[in-house]
């Protein structure tokens, strides 16, 4: 899982409104050159696009975010979700997931955070909100107390396409947590065609720093 994401490099997160928009959404990511996806539970149709995507779309690698409870872990791997992420560390929720067998990524924003998140057997965390907690410079900061534990960060609120190369820079990193990607009010619209280019040009970015075969 975490070589799958480091490939890609960017996670689209996704609070998507309706369940009928799930197929239109993966396939403009994957037409993007970015087949992945946090979809949040923060709406009530979370659950479903997790399922209809996992179904339909095999070649996406689909995860539950805003996982806030061990019943949502539960269910997040009952939907099909590949991973699952928290804004938060909460112990209930990462023992659910790891009783789950669910790749899972607690949110931490301070040393004490990541130091409960190791003494549970968390390496993978979400650096969140990424940007009001200070960004790349605070992210380099928490990362070096760890670095030999083998500790990796997503880092999610605050990106962008113009410091997306900053954060893929930080060699903890494994992928970028993105809400500008598939906005809320473009899968409302319809706004399709944006979602690929916006995909496109993050994948490219990824492409730039860190290798591999352009965007086609």
């Amino acid at each position: 899982m975490t070589d799958a994401l480091y490939s890609l490099g960017v996670v689209p997160v996704v609070a998507i409104e309706d369940a009928s928009h799930a197929l239109p959404l993966a396939d403009a990511l994957i037409a993007g050159g970015l087949p992945v996806a946090e979809i949040t539970f923060r709406t009530a149709a979370g659950a479903d696009v997790i399922e209809i995507i996992a179904r339909e779309r095999p070649e996406m690698l689909i995860g539950a975010g805003t996982v806030l409870s061990p019943e949502q872990a539960k269910r997040a791997r009952a939907c099909g979700a590949q991973f699952a992420v928290a804004p938060g560390l909460n112990p209930d929720v990462v023992r659910a997931a790891f009783d789950e067998e669910l790749p899972f990524f607690p949110g931490v924003m301070t040393p004490s955070d990541v130091e409960c998140a190791l003494s549970l057997g968390c390496r993978q965390l979400k650096f969140f909100p990424a940007g009001p907690a200070g960004g790349v410079p605070m992210l380099k900061a928490l990362t070096a107390p760890y670095k030999h534990m083998g500790v990796k960060f997503m880092p999610t609120g605050g990106g962008t396409l113009e410091n997306l190369a900053d954060y893929l820079a930080v060699e903890s990193v494994t992928a970028v947590g993105g809400t500008w990607i598939a906005a809320t009010d473009a899968i409302r619209a319809g706004d399709w065609s944006g979602i690929t280019e916006r995909a496109r040009a993050a994948a490219e970015v990824v492409r730039r720093v860190r290798g591999g075969a352009a965007v086609s």
